[in-house]
């Protein structure tokens, strides 16, 4: 089964629509309640949901993305020795999940007679549309990296995860996270687009 998604210039940076309702983890009947996790979700969701956002162009299904994982983690929830290290797990089951999607659906694109425009970024000193211009570019270029690539650079620039951070996420070596972010910034570098809007 395909999903077919609108692709346009200002899809990946554009704001998010009227946000719904963030829905609250309710535990099955029978089920044991954390009042940790709840304090937990509570304290780190915002910062959770942006690292989703990060690895999803769509608002909403950032905030599916997120329920995946933080059911996962309560799923997992007396087995994690180190509660002091939750962010890195969330972050792992964010990054697997959405690895596992990108594997599991074919994504067909096809253009839009009309686009969505982004609401006007407040405040700063240059043009608002060269720095939407610029950040619609960037987007479009990391969306084009492999998925690990891609995973790496939102890691490491987006949540500004140190590499020690970013291997312990993914589960591989710091070595593998310097290599594979070497060559994700190389072929930004040399992303057409981008050259385009320097």
């Amino acid at each position: 089964m395909t999903t077919p998604v609108c692709t346009s210039a200002s899809t990946a940076a554009a704001p998010a629509r009227q946000s719904r309702p963030q829905p609250r983890l309710r535990p099955a009947v029978g089920a044991p309640v954390y009042p940790s996790f709840s304090s937990y979700v509570r304290a780190r969701q915002p910062v959770l949901l942006r690292t989703a956002r990060a690895l999803t162009a769509n608002p909403s299904d950032a905030e599916d993305l997120l329920q995946t994982a933080l059911t996962k983690t309560y799923a997992a929830w007396e087995r994690i020795e180190d509660h002091r290290a939750l962010d890195g797990y969330v972050r792992r089951a964010l990054v697997n999940t959405r690895t596992s999607q990108w594997r599991k659906r074919k994504v067909d694109e096809f253009s839009c007679e009309e686009l969505p425009e982004p609401e006007p970024v407040p405040g700063g000193g240059d043009d608002p549309a060269e720095r939407q211009a610029l950040r619609d570019a960037m987007w479009r270029a990391i969306m084009k990296l492999p998925d690990r690539q891609r995973a790496m650079v939102v890691l490491r620039y987006y949540e500004d995860l140190s590499e020690v951070q970013t291997a312990e996420v993914l589960g591989v070596s710091v070595g593998t996270v310097k290599s594979a972010v070497s060559r994700a910034l190389g072929k930004l570098r040399e992303d057409p687009e981008l050259g385009l809007v320097r």
